[in-house]
């Protein structure tokens, strides 16, 4: 099996961290979040990864050379431009028949064993991940009915069905991305809802993180190191 990883972003939202290293580099104890993402992969029998990369690339591919110390084979797609979450897949030579990409701060418990059986049951082009996700409002939400107010709820929390940055395609899906443009993963999903192609969901239930929101790498570095 294949999996594509992101890993070319420049984690604006980490910054000034960011500044001196690309995201995926962030370090969780001995390591950085991407290198707990390839051990996972490779622990669930995916030994072909392409990373792509692109700001401060030559960090990465320093430390993680062709993958040898991972037990996984790593290939490198490096943007000269930004192509975006998707963009970049137009590009890439040898994508699988089947494949994993996923964005390159995702720290989860997640079994792709189990993601791949559900895609392949599911019978689809695509399958996202997707994980239950509680969003605290802290401020008092007003419920207007004709411009009157019916209630107000102080400081709610809601759920939403969130997309975890990791998904299965098949090759075809390619078909769907212009090559050498800008193009992000919720645009290829857009489209595909516009061309009636069924998109298969895999709901997730277990521990998932952005490491990319300053907030979740806090969250993850206090469990790690309570532990």
């Amino acid at each position: 099996m294949q999996a594509v990883i992101l890993a070319g972003g420049k984690g604006r939202r980490l910054r000034p961290y960011t500044t001196i290293l690309p995201k995926p580099m962030m370090p969780i104890g001995d390591q950085p979040i991407l290198g707990l993402i390839i051990n996972k992969l490779a622990q669930s029998g995916i030994t072909k990864i392409v990373l792509t990369v692109g700001y401060l690339a030559g960090i990465i591919e320093a430390y993680f050379g062709n993958g040898e110390k991972y037990g996984v084979e790593i290939e490198y797609f490096v943007e000269d431009e930004p192509l975006g979450t998707a963009g970049c897949l137009s590009l890439i030579d040898d994508l699988e028949e089947e494949f994993v990409v996923t964005n390159g701060d995702i720290l989860s418990d997640l079994d792709y064993n189990d993601l791949l059986e559900c895609h392949r049951k599911g019978g689809k082009k695509v399958t996202i991940c997707s994980y239950r996700k509680e969003v605290p409002i802290s401020l008092g939400v007003l419920e207007l009915e004709d411009s009157k107010v019916v209630d107000y709820v102080e400081k709610p929390t809601y759920e939403f069905n969130v997309s975890t940055g990791i998904y299965v395609l098949n090759r075809s899906v390619v078909e769907y991305i212009p090559r050498k443009q800008h193009f992000d993963f919720p645009s290829l999903i857009k489209k595909l809802i516009e061309k009636k192609e069924p998109i298969n969901v895999y709901q997730f239930k277990g521990e998932w993180y952005d490491i990319g929101r300053e907030e979740d790498y806090k969250v993850v570095l206090e469990k790690f190191f309570d532990e």
